[in-house]
């Protein structure tokens, strides 16, 4: 995880200016392209929706295969990795460890020491690079690995059979994942995963032989090979990976996902940095509510403790090395170091099989002012002892993992076991884990599983484009989901054929509760959290999800069909003009496309826009590629809509969701302001971060002032949006401020006939909300938080001095908008629409103040 707090990053899912028509050759991974045939449903899926061989990726990718090899599926499956160009900017370097273009020609060495290591390439990263999936096991036929899948499959599909079979007892080998590097300045994963491989490679003795022979392991060599060449966090697109999953907006973070989907890893490792004394989780409460935890809890503090001892008998002390013993969070923290959100890597194997699954933070600092300020000398001694640490870490899990595989795989069974049978889950208790001290009620969370979810389609369905993206996001998390062929009844409520099914009785019922579930809120549980707090796609992505919860009158045995992607939702109408309703980010894509074609496109009295029927080509092409609809309308619009270019200060995050949603957009700043910015190009101005009006030069707030008086817009969001606001004197308005700490998913009204809001989800996301009181004259409310208690998901207390609590916010104004008197139409958000990839529903309502 790092010890920074969290950065407000709005993301999305794929790169926007890949939608923009004509699309071009490099358009992004799993994105359709146009056809020359009718309309059906394309774009918008997600890349590795089905489960794919990683091999057959390597392959896709352009890797190849070692001369003589055989390609049957058996190990070793050596890769040729191409070599990058040598970078002698690469920030590995400084450190004495291992530079990005150094790896693939290292990886190729090592598949030669033998017969036991093997390379794939599992992606590309935002920046382009490889991904390398090293694979160190004992040789396999291809008789052999089919064995092996043949019983993964049954593990996760059949566990009650798993539970029995005696094969997967003797010769099952255990998959452990070991990822590295997902945060680009965290760097010594990776050299230590090196030295794991080679060896692994060279070993003669028979530990080792025994080992490989009955355990596969699996090494993420750089999980951020873009951060790790520039010395940042993030990735190429500025996201941080270690809170993308989930969401998985990010290309590394689909990576990792489809490893997991692909090897079932029963063992999990996370290297980070930098924490003194070394952390090694289990975490402190609250433990994420639709975790199986007491098998959960059982491995990992039992693997905890072998890694604490490993880590502490290399030597080093404070007094000589300044490295202090481990610790690990469960057993010494209190609160503060949680594993509640499901964003991180470890906190997200456990639903695709980990039984254990650790962060792992190196004790001694060597990135930031540190990478900057000390001695080449200090910073190797500090990158050595990392990685001595890491190794040690790396392979104390592994002893672990195979002096219990027995029962590892067997808590991997019970885990799948559990959801296909939909039993209740075993809170934790000293009962239910024997062997874990200090287990006490702090430390039990469990939800009740509904029976089923719903998705349905035709008229009770809100957005049939966001049900098809949140089907297809069910689908690439492994989660089960079938269409109904028939009407059906449930829970008291009538559906129509073409109506998704998500049965709660399947292996991996835990993905798909945090997926479609409202959450909790967990304010009153614990003071302080470490990230996020709420989270929910099912009232955050747009689409209508009904819960059937146990009990519910009705027969779940619906005619249906598995699904492995949703059916097309995209439609043209065959003659007239067409409607394109603007209120899904596919939506907002496809009118800034048309825009951008020179289409003549109107808008209507309700907010949508109006496409003529010239149009109907670009209208197919848009449909097919996005799952957009284009419905027949009579109606002749108010005027004319024209591309919104946008001057935007903003998170790298917010930018990624602009473009995705086809605004053409210009990065700015007050340095960029102050440099002297031509607004001729710019119809919109963005600001949510980095351009504060008072420390803007005369030259700037002339040129700016000018830019509004043109007509030009804004939007504002949150506290420096709004300080914005005040300095540049566009609405009157007093903004409130929440608690700092606050965040998660709330219940909002939306103003009938609202430009901005009307017809958007009852729920947004806020982080640090804010609101709006003492509106002036012509200032409109688009949008207020619910009544009573907003917040339906998250950690939102009252501030030390009792204000600042959602009680607070009820009913007050959330979202505002205006007239300046310069003549600039201005909105104005409390509420964090462009959150992460968390609120895709929401994102529309900034496309349609940015349209205004």
């Amino acid at each position: 995880m790092g010890l920074s707090r969290p950065v407000l990053i709005a993301t999305a899912a794929l790169v926007g200016a890949a939608l923009l028509a004509p699309a071009p050759a490099s358009a992004a991974p799993g994105r359709d392209e146009p056809q020359p045939h009718p309309v059906r449903e394309g774009g918008g899926r997600d890349a590795g929706a089905a489960k794919a061989p990683l091999a057959a990726a390597a392959n896709a990718l352009g890797a190849t295969l070692a001369p003589g090899l055989s390609t049957n599926g058996g190990y070793p499956r050596r890769t040729v990795l191409d070599t990058p160009p040598e970078n002698l900017g690469d920030k590995s370097i400084k450190l004495g460890l291992a530079p990005y273009h150094s790896l693939a020609p290292r990886l190729n060495a090592l598949q030669k020491l033998g017969d036991r290591v093997s390379v794939e390439v599992a992606g590309h990263s935002a920046g382009g690079h490889e991904l390398y999936l090293v694979t160190v096991t004992a040789p396999e036929s291809s008789r052999e690995a089919r064995e092996q899948e043949r019983m993964r499959e049954l593990i996760e599909n059949s566990p009650s059979a798993a539970a029995k079979d005696k094969r997967i007892k003797s010769a099952y080998k255990t998959p452990v994942f070991i990822n590295n590097n997902i945060h680009g300045n965290e760097w010594e994963g990776t050299d230590a995963a090196l030295k794991l491989i080679e060896e692994l490679a060279k070993a003669k003795d028979g530990r080792s032989r025994e080992l490989l022979s009955k355990n596969r392991i699996y090494l993420n060599v750089t999980a951020n090979p873009d951060g790790r060449i520039a010395g940042t966090r993030a990735n190429a697109n500025g996201f941080d990976l270690n809170r993308d999953f989930i969401t998985a907006s990010q290309p590394e973070a689909r990576a990792i996902r489809q490893i997991a989907i692909d090897k079932q890893p029963a063992v999990m490792l996370d290297l980070h940095g930098y924490v003194n004394g070394t952390l090694i989780e289990p975490t402190t409460p609250p433990h994420g509510e639709n975790y199986e935890y007491d098998l959960f809890l059982k491995n990992a503090y039992a693997n905890a403790l072998g890694m604490e001892k490993a880590v502490n008998g290399l030597g080093y002390t404070p007094g000589k090395d300044g490295v202090r013993p481990a610790v690990i969070p469960f057993r010494d923290e209190k609160e503060g170091w949680d594993d509640w959100p499901p964003i991180f890597t470890p906190q997200y194997m456990p639903f695709q099989g980990a039984v254990a699954s650790h962060t792992i933070e190196f004790p001694m600092t060597v990135n930031n002012e540190e990478y900057d300020s000390l001695p080449v000398a200090e910073l190797r001694r500090r990158s050595a002892i990392n990685t001595d640490i890491a190794r040690a870490a790396m392979r104390a899990t592994l002893t672990y993992t195979h002096a219990h595989r027995t029962s590892v795989i067997a808590d991997q069974i019970e885990t799948f076991r559990r959801g296909a049978a939909g039993e209740a889950q075993r809170p934790v208790s000293e009962k239910t884990v024997p062997g874990v001290p200090g287990i006490g009620p702090e430390d039990v969370y469990t939800t009740t599983f509904p029976r089923a979810y719903v998705i349905p389609a035709g008229g009770r369905q809100r957005s049939a484009t966001a049900a098809a993206r949140l089907v297809d996001h069910l689908v690439a998390n492994d989660v089960r989901v079938k269409r109904a062929i028939l009407p059906f009844r449930l829970a008291g409520r009538s559906y129509p054929a073409g109506s998704y099914v998500v049965d709660m009785r399947q292996p991996k019922r835990g993905i798909a509760n945090v997926i479609l579930a409202e959450g909790r809120d967990i304010s009153a549980d614990v003071s302080t959290m470490y990230d996020i707090s709420g989270w929910s796609l099912g009232l955050l992505w747009g689409a209508t999800v009904n819960k059937i919860d146990k009990g519910a009158k009705g027969d779940l045995r619906v005619p249906a069909r598995t699904v492995h992607a949703a059916s097309p939702t995209g439609y043209v109408a065959p003659f007239g003009d067409m409607q394109l309703r603007l209120k899904d980010p596919k939506e907002i894509a496809a009118l800034n496309s048309l825009l951008s074609q020179g289409v003549k496109v109107r808008r209507a009295g309700d907010g949508s826009a109006i496409v003529p029927a010239s149009a109907r080509g670009v209208a197919s092409v848009l449909a097919d590629r996005l799952g957009v609809a284009f419905p027949a309308t009579k109606e002749r619009g108010t005027g004319a809509l024209h591309r919104t270019r946008v001057a935007a200060a903003v998170t790298p995050g917010e930018l990624f969701a602009l473009r995705e949603m086809g605004f053409e957009v210009k990065p700015v700043s007050t340095a960029a302001l102050n440099a002297g910015y031509d607004w001729s190009k710019t119809e919109a101005l963005y600001v949510s971060s980095g351009l504060e009006y008072d420390k803007l030069n005369p030259a700037a707030r002339g040129a700016l002032h000018a830019f509004l008086a043109g007509g030009g817009g804004v939007v504002a969001l949150g506290s420096q949006g709004a300080a914005f606001n005040a300095g540049a004197g566009l609405l009157a308005v007093k903004p409130v401020a929440g608690n700092g700490d606050a965040n998660g998913v709330v219940r909002v009204a939306n103003a009938a006939g609202s430009p901005v809001t009307d017809g958007a989800p009852a729920h947004t996301f806020v982080y640090s909300p804010l609101w709006f009181t003492g509106l002036g004259k012509g200032v409109r409310v688009e949008q207020s938080y619910g009544s009573g208690n907003p917040l339906v998901a998250g950690h939102w207390r009252s501030s030390e001095d009792g204000t600042g609590g959602p009680k607070d916010a009820a009913g007050k104004a959330s979202v505002v908008s205006g007239t300046a008197k310069a003549g600039a139409p201005v909105v104005l958000f409390g509420t964090e629409p462009l959150f992460r990839d968390h609120p895709k529903g929401v994102f529309a309502q900034i496309g349609r103040a940015l349209l205004l």
